[in-house]
């Protein structure tokens, strides 16, 4: 039987929790071990072979720590952890701290712990490595051209997995997620506070949505990328069994399946399913620099290279997401 040992940095996020817990439930393979570690420790998975570790990932020893636990060497590595899209900008030394050199630090572990085995390393980048003008359709020849330290982190990091992987010195790959509906470890501020609108009243609490200043505002016709969690979750997995010979020799950057909606399309959606009092829950607040950052974001990308490779796109639009998440709402309550 092979080893099934995966390590999840940024595992106490909202996004790492489901992907460990969809972990031990992966059919596909048996025995896992998971190493879960994050700035705060993750929660126990109950029932299953799991370690939870504190861990500081700036520094060396801490990430060197990780491939040294009771499970041994990981095979394979998903890298979540980061400092979200504010905090680059307003603290950019500790945004390319974390963002960049921590990665880098990680990508060298990988390295040196899979010498006799290559480690299969699979990293979050975001959106935000793309700014300036842009064609209307993202394909996997678009120039990412940053605007902001966070990009500039996800796109450095991008480029060090695939000279890593030209080298063969680790089975690296990034994938450029989409805005993660209804996700706490969603790769920006502006993306949290965005998807906000559609979390917080599915659970009966109010929030702030930052684009517009009514539900009537021109502004809410601002389009979007998204995925649904499950959806997300799915490709991480699929990520995981994909062999490099199907990937494109000169990078590993996968851009995983979305759709479009508008932020307009998104309230329609939650009245549709739940109705108008969870819509009146939402106050609206126009914040000129978030919605410079959203607006800054490609809406629109080609899902057929990673449909191509077995990764899944959402269908029928927002209804069946805002569907899905009110009956995971409903459990939880």
């Amino acid at each position: 039987m092979s080893r099934n040992v995966v390590l999840v940095t940024g595992a106490a996020g909202f996004l790492g929790n489901l992907l460990s817990q969809a972990l031990r439930t992966d059919f596909s393979s048996s025995d896992v071990h998971l190493i879960l570690a994050d700035i705060v420790e993750p929660r126990p998975l109950v029932g299953s072979k799991a370690i939870t570790l504190k861990a500081d990932l700036t520094k060396k020893t801490e990430v060197d720590a990780l491939f040294c636990t009771e499970f041994g060497i990981p095979n394979t590595v998903y890298c979540l952890h980061g400092i979200m899209s504010r905090g680059s900008e307003e603290n950019f030394d500790f945004g390319v701290k974390v963002n960049v050199d921590s990665v880098r630090s990680l990508l060298e572990s990988t390295r040196q712990y899979g010498k006799e085995s290559p480690i299969k390393f699979i990293f979050t980048s975001s959106l935000a490595v793309y700014g300036g003008p842009l064609p209307e359709i993202i394909t996997p020849t678009t120039i990412a051209t940053p605007e902001s330290a966070y990009g500039m982190g996800k796109l450095l990091s991008e480029i060090m997995i695939n000279e890593y992987s030209r080298r063969d010195l680790s089975m690296a790959g990034s994938s450029d997620f989409p805005l993660l509906s209804f996700d706490r470890a969603l790769r920006s501020h502006e993306q949290l506070r965005v998807t906000a609108i559609i979390r917080e009243p599915l659970k009966g609490e109010r929030t702030v949505c930052p684009i517009g200043n009514s539900i009537d505002s021109p502004e809410l016709g601002l389009a979007v990328w998204v995925a649904s969690p499950e959806t997300t979750i799915k490709n991480f997995i699929k990520a995981k069994y994909i062999p490099a010979e199907k990937l494109f020799s000169h990078t590993r950057v996968i851009c995983l399946p979305g759709f479009t909606t508008t932020i307009k399309e998104e309230l329609e959606a939650l009245e549709q399913v739940v109705g108008k009092e969870a819509v009146n829950l939402v106050e609206f607040q126009d914040d000129p620099v978030n919605r410079r950052v959203v607006s800054s974001w490609p809406a629109k990308f080609d899902n057929s290279y990673a449909l191509s490779l077995g990764f899944i796109a959402d269908e029928g639009g927002m209804v069946p997401v805002v569907q899905q998440f009110h009956k995971n709402v409903t459990r939880t309550t």
